[in-house]
């Protein structure tokens, strides 16, 4: 891919600024240094404060908080013997792990290569965004396999149509992660994961409140269209103009090309597609039946829940496996009958090909899962997160007001505390009751924290996957960095920011229904 040399194209105030945030972003540490320094920033943090008395209520034991004092004999002890198991266990690490060593395979034999080749040679170029980041919102029913999965595909799917890579990544981080709240027809699993903590919540102050699993489906499934159009005119308007001048120095041997398919290379590939829809359909008629071993158990699944898609179901918690076996098997069919494989040799030397590439992020991974560990030890993330939702209670706004108020400090708790079930599971035992008392229902207080934490996932460094997108576009310009990544995102958030608001609010203000059971105030009705 050509690109313009640098300063060729005019550069608008909002580029300006951008390229500022880019250069200022990349002046910060390397990313496993960044998090290294900001551990040790938490331990002399909780050392101060460890003495220091606090009349916020921790809701998870009843009790005033206490920050720990990390720097303690037991809590340094603590730390190194488990070191090793909180990074083996850090969550992102297997998961992203596993699911490459599948598409490296089907990378390294050809097979996504050509099936792009073919899916774009009939697909309007300028339809490649909205499908994108629709596909994005899609993989939320995967739980977190659209960043391993989407976001690289996107950079590919770019690059191979002749745009830039980046704006691939963004245009699908976009989806993936700024509308991780969002779902496209079929209900994530974070749906019912999220109303049941709601539901835990409200109990504090109504012990026969009972919540929706779908209680915000309407609201979110519009807002797909929200985020579709967003994504679609920042990256063909704003993210795409402004790489013009960033020049693709990555090794061009191992991007895709759209040279036209070979016989061999047509048909590999609809033996290979062949072989992965049978795999679909045995998956498909082995998990439809009531009694399915891919089914949760019964006490696990609660009203109105498809035993299918709760995060207790084998299948759920077999998500990134599927994906190995996938593409593992249409990789390796595609390679034999298109001529690129020649012994099991090959397809191995495939996988060890991707987990050599992938070194780099296994660093950051470590230091990242440290950090993690110890901010959550210190509690510090907890005592941020109560005393903003006693702020925004003490405060006492309008319900306008209020809803924003939800939205900004569900986004600024986000910044710090990346998950987004650990985060709710937080605040909203503070927010849920107490806004309760205001009259402002659950269903409304989960809709506004699900916005603001969705939003600002795109530009917080501290979100377990946001190295590893660093690494995706290091793939494709090698100088990019922490602060490239949040030039890419950050109109993203901030726009999402503001129109999702907007369109939360006038949800409320029309009185359409937010989901299925679901209110605007309580008590309901």
């Amino acid at each position: 891919m050509s690109q313009a040399n640098p300063g060729t194209a005019p550069r608008g105030l909002v580029t300006r600024f951008l390229d500022g945030v880019e250069r200022a972003g990349n002046k910060l540490p390397d990313p496993a240094m960044l998090f290294l320094i900001l551990m040790l920033a938490v331990w002399a943090l909780s050392a101060l404060l460890a003495n220091v008395s606090f009349s916020e209520v921790d809701p998870r034991s009843g009790e005033a908080i206490v920050i720990n004092n990390l720097l303690a004999g037991g809590s340094v002890a603590a730390f190194m013997a488990t070191m090793v198991a909180t990074f083996v266990n850090f969550a992102p690490l297997g998961v992203v792990l596993v699911a490459m060593m599948g598409l490296g395979v089907a990378e390294h034999t050809g097979f996504i290569n050509a099936a792009l080749r073919s899916i774009l040679s009939v697909t309007p170029k300028m339809l490649l965004t909205p499908v994108l980041v629709a596909v994005g919102i899609l993989s939320h029913v995967a739980v977190d396999a659209g960043y391993v999965l989407v976001i690289p595909l996107g950079a590919v799917i770019f690059y191979a149509a002749g745009r830039h890579p980046l704006a691939g990544i963004a245009a699908a981080f976009a989806g993936v992660s700024g509308g991780f709240s969002a779902t496209l027809i079929v209900p994530s699993s974070l749906d019912p994961l999220l109303a049941g903590l709601t539901q835990e919540a409200g109990h504090i102050l109504d012990a026969g409140l009972t919540v929706n699993p779908l209680n915000n489906y309407f609201f979110t499934t519009a807002s797909c269209v929200l985020i579709i159009l967003v994504g679609w005119f920042l990256t063909d308007r704003v993210i795409e103009p402004r790489l013009r001048n960033t020049e693709v120095d990555g090794d061009m041997s191992e991007m895709p090309r759209m040279d036209a398919l070979g016989p061999r290379q047509r048909r590999g590939l609809l033996v290979s597609v062949l072989a992965m829809a049978a795999g679909a359909l045995v998956l498909l008629l082995t998990a439809l039946p009531e009694a399915s071993a891919w089914r949760a158990p019964a006490a696990a699944v609660g009203p109105g829940e498809n035993s299918l898609l709760v995060s207790a179901a084998p299948l759920m918690q077999s998500i990134v496996a599927l994906i190995f076996v996938f593409f593992l098997i249409p990789g390796v069919v595609y390679g034999y009958v298109a001529g690129t494989v020649k012994s099991h040799r090959d397809v191995i030397g495939g996988m060890s090909k991707t987990m050599s590439a992938m070194g780099y992020y296994i660093v950051m991974a470590f230091f990242a899962a440290q950090f993690i560990y110890a901010f959550a030890q210190s509690n510090l993330g907890a005592l941020i997160a109560i005393k903003g939702a006693n702020w925004l209670q003490a405060m006492g706004f309008p319900m306008g007001l209020t809803i924003i108020g939800i939205v900004l400090l569900s986004g600024l708790v986000n910044l710090m505390v990346g998950s987004a079930s650990a985060k709710w599971a937080l605040i909203g035992a503070i927010m849920v009751p107490m806004l309760m008392q205001l009259g402002v229902s659950p269903d409304l207080t989960q809709a506004a924290y699900r916005v603001g934490d969705s939003s600002t996932n795109i530009i917080t460094p501290l979100m377990p996957y946001f190295p590893l997108i660093v690494v995706f576009c290091q793939r494709y310009v090698k100088s990019a960095g922490i602060g490239t990544l949040l030039a890419l995102m950050l109109p993203f958030s901030v726009t999402l920011l503001v129109l999702w608001t907007a369109f939360l609010l006038g949800f409320w203000a029309l009185g359409v229904p937010l989901g299925v059971d679901s209110s605007y105030v309580y008590p309901a009705g």
